[in-house]
């Protein structure tokens, strides 16, 4: 088992995937996932929730009892696959940027939610009929470069510097993202 980098390889190349919410990020994300396993690559994914106390271990399981009993971290492994939770202090949220580090080295990381963060490459998932009239995020954030969107909606009213791509099309999606 590959022990993850705790200062990271400073070259993983990333790439977020941002948009409103249910505008689809996780679809695309997947998606994009098992398009660059297609193509022989390696990806692994960081998602950002607004939920605040997330839970991947249940009451009574021993994970939760160790956590519950101060564990800082609590490592969880099997013959399959290892889970690491980490507790943080209130009201402080890791960096990006440490998240990032604690990752293997991989060929790409997609990283889902961080809109707010212009310091990687990002492309916007939007869906009108989700978000009704308001604009893509990147109508406001000329770093964000390509707009995913359903082909009749890549007409909208908006204007952006940011390349529209076929939410459809997830080959040509992966392609953009290999390019840059």
């Amino acid at each position: 088992m590959r022990r993850p980098s705790r200062t990271g390889p400073p070259d993983l190349k990333t790439v977020g995937i941002v948009g409103r919410q249910n505008s689809g990020k996780t679809h695309l994300v997947v998606r994009l996932v098992a398009e660059f396993r297609r193509r022989g690559q390696s990806v692994s994914t960081i998602k950002h929730t607004h939920h605040h106390d997330i839970e991947l271990d249940s009451p009574g399981k021993d994970s939760y009892r160790h956590r519950e009993a101060g564990a800082r971290e609590v490592l969880v492994a099997s013959d399959h696959r290892w889970f690491l939770m980490h507790t943080v202090e209130k009201g402080s949220p890791p960096a990006l940027g440490e998240l990032i580090a604690r990752l293997a080295p991989c060929d790409l990381v997609l990283i889902e939610g961080y809109k707010g963060f212009a310091g990687h490459p990002r492309i916007e998932v939007h869906r009108p009929a989700v978000t009704g009239a308001a604009e893509p995020l990147a109508a406001m954030d000329p770093s964000i470069l390509a707009v995913a969107c359903p082909t009749e909606a890549a007409t909208a009213r908006w204007t952006s510097a940011a390349r529209h791509l076929d939410l459809d099309d997830t080959a040509a999606i992966a392609d953009f993202i290999a390019a840059h």
